[in-house]
């Protein structure tokens, strides 16, 4: 199974869970391509994936499974060279549109699974992760909130979260999508730069069932939880971002204890995991 992680090395501790989730599910070798990038947005600069810490990710798979893989591929040149100007300021960082240069990446295999560092995995995902691709570029699930506001085709609800997308990446080539949400994230700013491009851009995308991409409270179904932002209305219209990297918050504002090994696993590989990323220069 070919998974997909993009973004800064501040994704590190999320990316572990994530995996120490896969591990716990998947059985077929996990092969894990971390695509990363060094980046200056708005007066701040963003660090690439470490080396030692894609070698620490790559030494727990691999010990888990010996075929299984973790390998980091620095695009700093690519995003250099294209970056997405009119969105560099936005409250996204600018790593979560690195994953729209992978179609540049000739190394990636045909079939990805990209997840964002928040998705945890709670049940076996190779139903999905093997479903005919066809003429789709991506699979992906409705957005939570995001459906009833935007909308792009014939369907009613057509508008994709892209935390997790199941990317045909020969498809993807052969329509341009990645290369015109590049260009459109160069020229127009907008809320959720990639997400809305790809939606706005896709010639053939595929919905999948919530339960691929839970946004909200877990389900019994549910094969992958998103830890995304979340909006109350009552008592009063507040936002809310918990991550699986706070365990307290987890318990103590979510009241979600699903994950309890997980994060135990975590708690005990954090502190090798930070000194993985805290002194190395690469």
């Amino acid at each position: 199974m070919n998974i997909l992680y993009s973004g800064d090395a501040r994704i590190s501790d999320g990316v572990l869970i994530s995996i120490l989730s896969l591990l716990k599910h998947v059985r077929q070798p996990l092969h894990i391509y971390l695509l990363t990038a060094a980046m200056t947005a708005n007066g701040q600069h963003y660090a690439p994936v470490k080396d030692t810490t894609a070698a620490f990710l790559n030494g727990l798979v691999s010990q888990r499974n010996p075929q299984s893989t973790v390998k980091k591929i620095d695009i700093t040149a690519l995003f250099t060279a294209d970056p997405p100007l009119a969105n560099m300021a936005t409250r996204f960082t600018p790593g979560c549109m690195l994953r729209l240069y992978s179609d540049q990446v000739p190394e990636l295999p045909d079939r990805l699974l990209y997840l964002d560092a928040d998705v945890v995995c709670r049940q076996d995902p190779t139903d999905f992760y093997a479903q005919d691709l066809g003429q789709a570029e991506f699979v992906g699930v409705l957005d939570h909130y995001g459906k009833w506001f935007f909308h792009h085709g014939l369907r009613p609800f057509d508008y994709i979260n892209s935390g997790v997308l199941l990317l045909n990446m020969p498809q993807i080539r052969k329509t341009g999508l990645f290369a015109k949400t590049r260009e459109r994230c160069r020229t127009h700013k907008m809320f959720m730069p990639d997400q809305s491009a790809l939606n706005k851009l896709a010639v053939h995308k595929r919905l999948a069932p919530a339960k691929y991409n839970e946004q909200h409270d877990m389900k019994p179904d549910t094969v992958f939880q998103h830890f995304s932002t979340r909006l109350f209305f009552f008592p009063y219209f507040h936002t809310q971002t918990v991550k699986p990297w706070q365990p307290q918050a987890m318990h103590q504002v979510l009241h979600v204890h699903a994950y309890d090994d997980i994060l135990k696993e975590y708690t005990a590989l954090a502190p090798a995991l930070k000194g993985s990323y805290s002194h190395d220069k690469n």
